[in-house]
């Protein structure tokens, strides 16, 4: 039982550290596209194209990491389930 808890912890230890980088990453690299947009195209702000499209898969690691991986990947959850289709079979 404490290896397989150690096992999720680790894993959810490692989604967290990947997404606090790909959230670093975004930021970092939003604001250098912003300032190159800025300084050689101001008239028309690409950047902001860039930002919203990669801000989409910023949000859905977000909640992959944080909402629904709890969720739907705990052992509650799956027993639930479990008896739910035990259910249905008994019928």
């Amino acid at each position: 039982m404490s290896d397989s808890l150690r096992a999720i912890a680790e894993e959810r230890v490692e989604r967290k550290i990947k997404f606090k980088r790909h959230l670093f990453s975004y930021v970092t690299a939003n604001v250098i596209l912003a300032i190159i947009n800025l300084v050689f195209s101001p008239e028309y702000l690409w950047f902001l194209w860039v930002a919203l499209f990669w801000g989409i898969g910023v949000v859905i690691d977000f909640l992959k990491t944080y909402v629904l991986f709890d969720k739907f990947d705990s052992e509650e959850y799956r027993e639930r389930k479990i008896q739910e289709e035990m259910e249905k079979l008994r019928k």
